[in-house]
């Protein structure tokens, strides 16, 4: 009878103790969650900001060039270029969008 008040002991502490690891293991996961969406969110608008000015620094020299070879192009060249800026422009903002709903949810 003794070794089975032993088991019973082991066990209801088992079973009493499991819901406290899972609350701290929860804890820690949200904490460290966190931590990584700041960094993540911090990697996605960084990538974002030097894709979006690299490109709109290359459409520009294309433009200045195909301007400079061509002058009379110019008007031609005016409008796809500023809808061309705009659309990177926007993907850059919606990147930003998208990080700080990544950091902060």
């Amino acid at each position: 009878m003794k070794n089975f008040y032993r088991f019973a002991f082991i066990v209801s502490s088992l079973l009493a103790s499991a819901p406290a690891f899972a609350q701290e293991a929860a804890a820690a996961q949200g904490s460290w969650g966190g931590e990584i969406r700041a960094i993540a969110a911090a990697l996605a608008i960084g990538l974002a900001v030097i894709g979006g000015a690299s490109a709109q620094g290359r459409a520009a020299a294309a433009a200045n060039e195909g301007i400079g070879r061509n002058p009379q192009s110019a008007e031609k060249l005016f409008t796809p270029l500023i809808l061309g800026l705009a659309l990177i422009e926007f993907q850059t903002i919606m990147a930003f969008i998208i990080a700080i709903i990544l950091a902060t949810k």
